[in-house]
């Protein structure tokens, strides 16, 4: 009986040791089912063509970019990246298009973030929520908006341009190719005391155009953008509006410098998808196109242009757009713009 007895005994822990070791290995297939999508994203994407929209017209800054990255970018993965430019709106065509698109990597947004966050400053409805409805990848660049004349106006400095404006009442307009420069010009007319009157334009290469003919006296925009009519001399620039001057143009003074305090404005252009797209599919992304833009080629290139090379995180992206929106929504309040 005591041997029968141990016999059983012997039975159950064995059938009990062989249905806990079947429990964990159903445990650990369905642990490696669940990870297997993150696995299969990291090691396959991309497997077809990516979009990359510039919600911007051809020509400028985003475009530029655009272009120089995807060209690397198709070198890199063997995938073709195509550029596909969605103008209108002040930007917010291209960006709605984006926010609405599969959030599968295959389709990204490379846009001037300042449309992004004055979005809500300038429109009650947008179609898209900025702070929701993107995933950032990373910054690319900052460039200074560059203050520039035609090169036949008589002004030289950014003092010369407010004792033109105040001895002139009336006499200064200024082209606005987006919400960006309105709103900068909008401050530079504050901190000044001048009464520019605002043109608006449909793109920078507008703008430029309009400034090199003298269509307009004043413009702002991009320095990246703006760099082939500066050097060609078909514009005149009298400052930048950066916190330090640039190695581009060495002798192009700031904003800030010339009398004007606190006077930063430019284009940072980042890369975006929409939002829910896979953190490793955004990772992958951020990886390439950080590891790109500090080339020796392409950082070279983008510094002789007129560009500083950021290349950050998606985290630190994410808290730069936060910041950004609040800091315009109160230069928005003090020019008194209101959303229409």
């Amino acid at each position: 009986m005591v041997a029968r007895i141990s016999v059983c005994s012997r039975q159950r822990v064995f059938f009990t040791g062989r249905a806990l070791i079947v429990n964990q290995l159903f445990a650990l297939a369905a642990a490696m089912f669940v990870l297997a999508p993150i696995r299969v994203h990291a090691q396959s994407y991309p497997t077809k063509p990516i979009r990359i929209v510039v919600a911007a017209t051809p020509g400028g800054t985003s475009d530029i970019l655009a272009r120089q990255i995807g060209q690397k970018l198709t070198e890199l993965w063997k995938q073709p990246v195509i550029v596909e430019n969605r103008p209108g709106a002040d930007s917010n065509v291209g960006a709605d298009y984006v926010a609405k698109s599969q959030p599968d990597g295959y389709t990204l947004l490379l846009m001037d973030l300042s449309t992004l966050t004055m979005g809500q400053i300038f429109y009650t409805k947008l179609g898209y929520d900025p702070a929701k409805d993107f995933a950032p990848i990373t910054r690319i660049i900052f460039s200074p908006l560059l203050l520039a004349t035609p090169t036949s106006f008589q002004v030289n400095t950014v003092k010369e341009l407010i004792d033109y404006g105040k001895a002139n009442p009336g006499s200064l307009n200024y082209a606005s190719a987006s919400n960006a420069t309105r709103l900068a010009l909008a401050q530079f007319n504050l901190q000044t005391g001048l009464d520019m009157a605002m043109i608006p334009y449909k793109g920078g290469s507008a703008a430029m155009t309009a400034i090199a003919t003298g269509e307009v006296n004043v413009m702002m925009n991009g320095l990246l953008a703006a760099m082939p009519q500066l050097k060609g001399g078909k514009m005149k620039g009298i400052a930048i509006a950066g916190p330090k001057r640039m190695s581009a143009v060495p002798n192009i003074p700031t904003i800030i410098e010339s009398g004007v305090p606190d006077f930063i404005h430019g284009t940072w252009q980042g890369l975006l998808a929409p939002a829910s797209t896979p953190k490793d599919i955004i990772a992958t992304l951020n990886a390439a196109v950080v590891k790109i833009i500090n080339t020796p080629e392409i950082k070279d290139k983008l510094v002789a242009q007129g560009a500083d090379v950021i290349g950050d995180t998606p985290e630190a992206f994410a808290a730069f757009l936060r910041d950004d929106t609040a800091k315009f929504a109160k230069v928005a309040k003090a020019a008194g713009i209101k959303p229409q």
